[in-house]
């Protein structure tokens, strides 16, 4: 009896799980994001109309190019991921989710063209993440973004022409990089990102601080799809240090 009982009881919280989803489409969404069906994600969200369902589904669509798809198709989906940031703000101008997510479709489609043609998309993808910082101060994800935005253009023009052109240094990365850890210490992808790019600027200059990062991104549990590809790759990035 304890038996079917306790069957009974799990039965009726997956019941109730189920209708829970049903009836809330964004949590469906977002149930679909954490299990890595984006596309599908991308879709629910989408439908929803609103400015938190479109930055949901321009992020879906975004880790599902980045993470999946081809590199011919690349192009077409950061487009779409760049056009549904776009309307989110339109919904909500106040929205800091919004321009930040906006900003890093626009940088990794101006990625997609390179050379001359990516450059002038290269303010507007700053802009964007500022303004996510001025609407929220304290977003982990927009601070690192900026790391990764001054370190993406160092790499990407090289240190003098990062600095003179566009304002960007190795310092302000590696100060914007310190600064959300000390937001948020435990987001697997701020540590991530901060290795990635230490070793993107100069792999020879600091290896033992991309390692300790590459280590602690391991350590840290993963509460997503995205966090666990990331996992994957730290341990790769790992590997290739060793």
């Amino acid at each position: 009896m304890e038996a079917k009982a306790a069957c009974l009881f799990w039965l009726v919280c997956a019941l109730t799980s189920a209708g829970t989803a049903q009836a809330d489409p964004l949590a469906a969404a977002r149930t679909a994001y954490a299990e890595g069906r984006f596309l599908e994600a991308a879709e629910l969200a989408e439908a929803l109309g609103t400015s938190a369902g479109h930055v949901l589904a321009s992020d879906c669509v975004e880790r599902h190019s980045s993470f999946f798809a081809g590199k011919a198709d690349r192009q077409a989906l950061y487009e779409r991921a760049m056009r549904l940031g776009q309307q989110a703000i339109h919904l909500d101008g106040t929205n800091a989710r919004a321009h930040l997510q906006t900003a890093q479709a626009v940088g990794l489609y101006a990625e997609t063209l390179g050379g001359l043609k990516a450059r002038k998309y290269v303010g507007q993808v700053r802009d964007g993440i500022e303004k996510a910082l001025e609407l929220d101060p304290t977003s982990v994800e927009a601070t690192y973004s900026l790391g990764s935005w001054h370190a993406g253009v160092v790499d990407g023009a090289g240190r003098i022409v990062a600095r003179v052109a566009y304002g960007a240094t190795g310092k302000n990365a590696i100060a914007y990089f310190d600064r959300a850890l000390e937001l948020g210490p435990q987001v697997k992808e701020a540590h991530y990102e901060y290795a990635k790019w230490l070793l993107a600027i100069n792999p020879k200059l600091n290896p033992e601080r991309a390692r300790e990062l590459l280590n602690q991104a391991i350590k840290l549990p993963s509460k997503d799809a995205v966090d666990r590809i990331l996992h994957e790759k730290a341990v790769r990035r790992l590997a290739q240090l060793d």
